[in-house]
């Protein structure tokens, strides 16, 4: 093993994750590490994919949109993922710009409830 590889165990400390999370990431088919009988190793191919499906889940991207979004890569290469990371970040802001107004409308909705009954204590 010439290149960095990561066991399973610091495959989740250094993504800080559970190990339910990384054996689910991987019976979904989005990690595929290498398998020496009952271990597993991650090299840097799988390390970069764990970096990309954790930026994704932050951003709020569902996991099969991530899976999909990694086989295109696998598939069709690079130009044509980026071309499919745009329009999906485009879907994503607008899903985004909902749940902010939603927010602040139930915000602005507690913060009047709270007032009101300030006022109603006297």
């Amino acid at each position: 093993m010439s290149e960095k590889q990561l066991t399973f165990k610091e495959m989740c400390a250094e993504f800080d994750v559970t190990p339910r999370t990384l054996r689910y990431y991987e019976y979904i088919e989005l990690l595929t590490p290498e398998k020496e009988g009952r271990s597993r190793f991650y090299g840097p191919k799988e390390l970069a994919r764990m970096t990309l499906i954790l930026r994704g889940r932050r951003f709020g991207f569902a996991l099969e949109d991530i899976r999909q979004w990694l086989m295109i890569y696998e598939n069709e290469g690079t130009e044509v993922q980026m071309r499919e990371w745009i329009t999906l970040a485009d879907k994503q802001m607008v899903e985004l710009a909902e749940q902010k107004k939603q927010l602040e409308e139930t915000m602005a909705e507690l913060q009047s409830l709270r007032d009101d009954t300030v006022k109603s204590l006297g």
